[in-house]
């Protein structure tokens, strides 16, 4: 078991170097529209009459997705070439290789399907990938979301969990996609792409690990929104990263409730 893990946490930062990589590639946060989390104005309030403005509008979000689709190839493609070599701060690669040796040592401990483990390693990867992206620019680009489902799918099928995953990959994308649809200042449409592959890797392992997941996204994007309230650092309406509390509430689901 102790060398599966330590296996585990070398690919945890041979996979971070790529994920530091790829994040570095991304622009920091400034007000746009994406191809993915910064979705958020799409039900925003425009008056209908005016038909050239809406024609510039839609001219300018086409623009903004061609642009966020051109950045994201180049940054895949600047990962694809670095050498994976941890680098300082080291934050990514540690990161990494910390989620990748808990949830390897955490399915061992319970004797869960190899094929879930690897699922999990690239969860770890990806995961850590998607947070850093999101927490710099505010976008979960749809390069890492989309493929993510297939990959997933196929990691899960052979440990015969495939159903109840892909279950709850509709039931949390569906979630996510109602409250995206009711407030999509809150939650971005990057939001919900995420949200249904979260379902797929907790929901494999049942009710009590999705809904773990779901909740606990949900509590600690809250907390961190009342603490830029105290603080002053923010106010009701302002937008923040939701990306990684997903992601950090799925890893301490599948923790401490497998």
């Amino acid at each position: 078991m102790a060398l599966l893990v330590a296996a585990a946490v070398v690919f945890g930062l041979v996979a971070g170097s790529y994920g530091r990589a790829l994040a570095d590639g991304f622009a920091p946060y400034r007000d746009r529209t994406d191809d993915g989390d910064a979705d958020r104005d799409e039900h925003g309030d425009r008056d209908a009459g005016e038909d050239a403005g809406e024609e510039a509008l839609k001219k300018a979000w086409e623009e903004a997705r061609k642009a966020a689709r051109e950045e994201a190839r180049a940054a895949f493609a600047q990962a694809v070439r670095t050498v994976p070599v941890p680098r300082r701060p080291y934050l990514v690669e540690a990161a990494t290789a910390l989620a990748a040796g808990l949830v390897t040592w955490r399915l061992l401990d319970v004797s869960a399907s190899g094929w879930l483990i690897a699922a999990w390693l690239y969860a770890a990867a990806a995961g850590v990938a998607l947070a850093v992206v999101d927490w710099r620019t505010q976008r979960l680009p749809d390069l890492i979301t989309l493929p993510s489902y297939p990959i997933v799918a196929v990691l899960i099928a052979p440990s015969g969990h495939l159903g109840q995953a892909a279950l709850w990959g509709l039931v949390f994308g569906g979630f996510y996609a109602v409250m995206w649809f009711i407030r999509p200042s809150g939650i971005g449409l990057g939001d919900v792409k995420l949200a249904g592959i979260i379902g797929m890797l907790t929901g494999a392992f049942g009710y009590t690990t999705a809904a773990t997941a779901a909740v606990g996204g949900l509590v600690l994007g809250g907390i961190y929104g009342i603490g830029l309230l105290v603080t002053r650092r923010g106010a009701r309406t302002s937008e923040f990263p939701f990306g990684p509390f997903m992601l950090a509430a799925a890893l301490v689901a599948v923790l401490a409730r497998v």
